[in-house]
């Protein structure tokens, strides 16, 4: 069994494409340009006067909250170039707490599958796993950058 399959079936809820799928994209959501580059990143939370930034190499993404900055800080690790942002600030703390749980979840998986192999064995497991995410949330799309908002309203009634 490859490493990667193992550590899916060992985080089963807990791997980041499932908890995207199946708690982000439901929601109203845009679709939100991250363009980090497509590896593992060491993104960094900054609170400037400007506001909450995450930065990513060279690159500083303006949020609107630490929770928001908290939520692409987990796909901005995974190089993820394009992901969906949900409309609803108050479900986004929530979401930011899952996935950076299923982040942990997946490191420990990660230590524990390449315990004894050489480090440029263990890198190589990371390096796949971190792909394998990554191009699962690609596949799965962010969504549009506008989505319609097609709601009744009082005045229109319809």
């Amino acid at each position: 069994m490859k490493a990667i399959d193992e550590i899916r079936i060992e985080l089963n809820n807990e791997w980041i494409p499932d908890v995207y799928e199946s708690e982000v994209r439901p929601l109203r959501t845009r679709s939100y340009p991250l363009n980090a580059p497509q590896r593992e990143n060491a993104p960094s939370i900054l609170n400037t006067l400007l506001g909450t930034e995450l930065q990513v190499g060279r690159r500083r993404i303006q949020c609107p909250d630490i929770a928001t900055a908290r939520f692409l800080q987990v796909f901005a690790r995974l190089g993820c170039r394009e992901v969906a942002v949900p409309y609803d600030i108050t479900k986004i703390a929530g979401l930011a707490d899952k996935l950076e749980t299923a982040w942990k979840a997946a490191q420990r998986s990660i230590e524990q599958v390449g315990k004894g192999a050489s480090p440029q064995q263990k890198g190589r497991i990371r390096a796949s796993v971190i792909r394998a995410m990554r191009e699962e949330v690609d596949k799965i799309g962010a969504g549009e950058m506008m989505p319609l908002f097609n709601k009744g309203t009082k005045q229109r009634g319809s």
